[in-house]
């Protein structure tokens, strides 16, 4: 006589081992990831010192590591690193949550419309073909030198990139799923929240590591064009002086960054994409 009950095809020994071969991994995987920063990071500083050994530099042309490392200790006693790095962070979060907020609500519509995405196609792909550093004094002259002007053009350095990744993220979510949720009743909202929403999540990911470090970009090139705040405009400060190694700090710091935001992406990413692991 048959069991009514279905066995488990599985061995209790076969699903202990594949958990402790999916550990081991992601175990491998964040060992490999941190431990292969600092080994580049040491690797580019030994090549750098034996550039500068090696032909001879001066400072103001190419300093050392040395004099890099200096120069950050001294502008930070001075208390000029922080307050620079507030603006920029400040002008490149603000100028990032501006343009996700649009190129999520513009990048869902777009991708709901088939009509209105084909017609404004050849508009967003000359959009993406203007460099920003172009619009920058524009934007500059109408909306003056003050944070407003830098919160505009970190948001629209990020923006394009990160709406067309919106809306790539849309059209990758199986229609058969969409037709799915449909003949189970599901509404606009339920179908956006429950289904499209989550499969997108992976290349939304993508789309915001990419208008984090662009946003970055962005602050740094109003700060450029004009601005007496921020890391771009000690740039400024620091070329108009010759004082190269305040330029190094500055790029380091510019850095540090971007690679804080794209780690601080790739955890929420982590946290909130558990199902595709």
């Amino acid at each position: 006589m048959h069991s009514l009950i279905p066995m488990n095809t599985q061995s209790p020994m076969t699903v202990a081992g594949r958990s402790v071969m999916h550990r081991g991994k992601v175990y491998l995987e964040w060992t490999g990831r941190w431990l292969g920063l600092p080994v580049m990071f040491l690797l580019v500083v030994v090549f750098w010192q034996g550039l500068v050994v090696v032909q001879g530099y001066e400072a103001f042309i190419l300093p050392g590591p040395a004099d890099v490392w200096q120069r950050l200790l001294e502008a930070a006693g001075e208390g000029i690193l922080w307050q620079h790095m507030q603006a920029t962070l400040l002008a490149a979060l603000g100028g990032f949550a501006l343009a996700l907020s649009f190129s999520l609500v513009l990048g869902y519509v777009l991708a709901a419309i088939p009509w209105l995405e084909r017609a404004l196609a050849p508009l967003l792909a000359a959009s993406v073909a203007m460099p920003v550093i172009a619009l920058a004094p524009l934007i500059m002259l109408w909306f003056g030198a003050g944070l407003t002007s830098k919160l505009l053009v970190a948001a629209l350095t990020a923006f394009f990139p990160m709406l067309i990744g919106t809306i790539v993220a849309l059209h990758g979510v199986p229609r058969e799923l969409r037709d799915m949720a449909r003949i189970s009743g599901a509404n606009r909202w339920q179908m956006l929240r429950y289904v499209e929403f989550p499969l997108a999540l992976p290349v939304l990911f993508g789309g915001v590591r990419t208008g984090l470090s662009l946003a970055i970009i962005g602050a740094v090139v109003g700060e450029f064009v004009s601005g007496r705040h921020g890391l771009g405009a000690l740039i400024n400060i620091a070329r108009s002086l010759f004082d190269t190694p305040l330029i190094f700090v500055c790029l380091l710091l510019l850095g540090l960054l971007a690679l804080g935001a794209y780690l601080l992406s790739l955890g929420l990413e982590r946290l909130l994409v558990q199902w595709e692991a």
